[in-house]
Order: structure tokens, then C-alpha cells, then sequence
């Protein structure tokens, strides 16, 4: 780990780096601050739970045709069995489908996300890079979502200055 460190600092220090100013931001804090992140993260949770309900709904009822399937086996043709089989695996299907529909890598929840997200994320994105452009930043860190930041001087934390910005604080 410490040679690591050494050598990002010798990479860092030749290529000019320390000539810059940089700054850090908490994006977490800045989000945390701005209502309509709220407005737009309980919307999502309320959508999210809902289509939840509806992919458990089918799920329950592919659990109750097996069931049931289970108990009258031993009545049944093999025409009979192989009916419910095939209803049983269509439920399981379907079910599948619904949630891939909702919770897949494209599925609805994420082009929700996306379209309630993206706005407030492009607002504060611009927000950071005018105080960057006036202030004559070079870098800004989140410190946020890097662990690798151990320690960092409240004094280069600007994510007050970015939320004065937006109109918030």
C-alpha cells in the first residue's frame, strides 16, 4: 500500500499536479440538500415498491398452481399434469419477465431513475464546474465515493459553495 502511495505521489508531483489548486465536494451532502433529490428518491421507492407488489403477486400465484398441482398429482392424467406443468412454468415465466421488465439492467425503474435523476445530477455537475472555471480549480474530488481520500481539510470542501449555487443553504 505505502509503495503504492509513493508512487502515485512521484507520478502525481512530475506531472505538475501540485501547480494546481484542486477542491473537494460531498456529493452525498450536497444531495442530501436538495429537495427534489428527495421529491424524486421517494417517487422512485413509492414505484418501486408497487411494481415490487406486482411481480410478488404473480410469483405467489406460480407458487399456489404448483401447490396445488403437488396435491392433486396423484389424481390426475398425464394430459392433466403436463397442462399444469406447463401453466405453473408459464406463471414462473411471466413473473420472471415482469420483473425483468421492471428491475433489469434497462428495465423501467432504471429509465425512471434516469429521467428524475439526470436533471438534478446535470444541475449540480454544472453548478461544480462554474465555481471550477471562476476559482481556477484544476480537480475536484467527491469525497463521497472515494475511500481513498484518508484526510481532507474542511477548507477545500466547496460542497456549501456548490449548494449556495444551486439556491440552496
Amino acid at each position: 500500500m505505502k509503495k503504492i502511495l509513493i508512487a502515485m505521489l512521484m507520478l502525481l508531483s512530475g506531472s505538475g499536479i501540485w501547480a494546481q489548486k484542486f477542491a473537494l465536494v460531498d456529493l452525498e451532502y450536497i444531495l442530501k440538500n436538495i429537495p427534489a433529490y428527495e421529491r424524486a428518491n421517494e417517487q422512485l421507492n413509492q414505484v418501486s415498491k408497487k411494481w415490487q407488489a406486482e411481480v410478488e403477486a404473480l410469483t405467489t400465484e406460480a407458487e399456489t398452481l404448483y401447490k396445488n398441482y403437488q396435491s392433486e398429482a396423484v389424481f390426475l392424467s398425464e394430459e392433466q399434469k403436463t397442462k399444469r406443468e406447463e401453466a405453473i412454468v408459464a406463471k414462473e415465466k411471466e413473473a420472471a419477465e415482469l420483473k425483468k421488465k421492471y428491475f433489469g439492467p434497462e428495465g423501467e425503474l432504471y429509465k425512471k431513475r434516469e429521467s428524475l435523476m439526470a436533471p438534478i445530477q446535470e444541475e449540480i455537475y454544472t453548478a461544480i464546474k462554474d465555481i471550477s472555471d471562476q476559482k481556477g480549480y484544476g480537480l475536484i474530488l467527491d469525497r463521497a465515493s472515494d475511500a481513498g481520500i484518508i484526510f481532507a481539510s474542511p477548507k477545500i470542501d466547496i460542497s456549501n459553495e456548490v449548494l449556495t449555487k444551486l439556491g440552496y443553504n
